[in-house]
C-alpha cells in the first residue's frame, strides 16, 4: 500500500512528502537547501549538531529538520533572521574549540566545516575561550587521527558501527571534555580498527585522515635501481609497476 502523503509549507512552497519524512528530507526534495554537519543519510541522523535548525509556526523554539517528521498542515521557515543567527552562534562555538589550520590543512578546500563558515559568512570567532589540546594518534600503519579538528558530529562512529560492524571508535569523557577515541583512548593501532578507512570518508574535517608516502615514493621512482609498485587499498585492487 502507498504510504499516505503529508502537505505542508517550506519557505512558502506547498510540498507534498510521504508520511514519516523528515523536513530535511522534504525540503531537499524540494530544492530547498538546508545546511548539515553531522548528517549522513541512514547512518548519522542524530541532529547533534544543530545547524539544520528550522522554524515551525506555532510552536516555541526551533526544531532539528534532520529528525523532525513533517506534518500535515505544517509551516516551516528555513531561513529566517532567528534561524540564522542562531546557527552562527553555533558555528562559533564550534569553531572556538578548533584548531584554526585551515590554509594549511589537509581537508582545505573540501571540507564541510571550511564551508558552512563561509556560507554562514562567519568571519571571526565571536565566543574565545579555552581549548582542549589533544594528541595525535598517527601511530597506525595508514590512518591519522587528530581530535584537534574534530568537531563531535559521531559520523564516523555511527560509520564504524553500523556500516563495517566493528564499533572501533565511540564518544568518550563528558561535557566540554567529550572526544571521539577509542577503549582507554589508546591508538587506533593498538585496538580493534581495521584501517578501512570508512571513518576518514565520513568525516566532514580534518580529524581524520589517510596516511601519505607521497615524498617516499617520488624518492624512489627518481632511483634507477628501484622497480616501483603502486598499489591502492583497502577496496580496489589494481597494481601498476614501473621501471624508471
Amino acid at each position: 500500500m502507498e504510504k499516505e502523503l503529508i502537505t505542508l509549507t517550506i519557505d512558502g512552497q506547498v510540498i507534498k512528502a510521504k508520511k514519516g519524512t523528515t523536513i530535511l528530507q522534504a525540503a531537499r526534495t524540494a530544492g530547498i537547501d538546508i545546511p548539515t554537519l553531522c548528517f549522513l543519510k541512514d547512518i548519522n541522523e542524530v541532529g547533534d549538531c544543530r545547524m539544520c535548525i528550522v522554524e515551525i509556526e506555532g510552536r516555541r523554539g526551533f526544531a532539528t529538520s534532520c529528525i523532525q517528521k513533517v506534518e500535515e498542515g505544517m509551516v516551516v521557515h528555513t531561513n529566517t533572521s532567528n534561524v540564522l543567527e542562531a546557527r552562527q552562534v553555533t558555528l562559533d562555538l564550534i569553531l572556538s574549540n578548533h584548531v584554526k589550520e585551515c590554509l594549511t590543512c589537509i581537508r582545505s578546500g573540501n571540507c564541510e566545516l571550511q564551508n558552512l563558515t563561509n556560507k554562514l559568512n562567519v568571519s571571526k570567532i565571536e565566543y574565545p575561550g579555552e581549548m582542549i589540546k589533544h594528541e595525535i594518534d598517527d601511530a597506525s600503519p595508514s590512518i591519522v587521527r587528530d581530535p584537534n579538528k574534530c568537531v563531535l558530529c559521531r559520523r564516523c562512529i555511527s560509520t564504524c558501527k553500523k556500516v563495517q560492524k566493528i564499533g572501533a571508535i565511540d564518544c568518550i569523557n563528558r561535557g566540554f571534555d567529550s572526544c571521539i577515541s577509542t577503549v582507554g583512548n589508546l591508538s587506533l593501532n593498538d585496538v580493534n580498527c581495521t584501517f578501512c578507512g570508512q571513518c576518514i570518508q565520513s568525516c566532514p574535517t580534518g580529524a581524520l585522515h589517510e596516511k601519505e608516502t607521497i615524498d617516499e615514493v617520488c624518492l624512489k621512482l627518481k632511483d634507477p635501481d628501484t622497480y616501483v609498485i603502486a598499489q591502492t587499498a583497502p577496496a580496489v585492487r589494481v597494481a601498476i609497476r614501473r621501471r624508471i
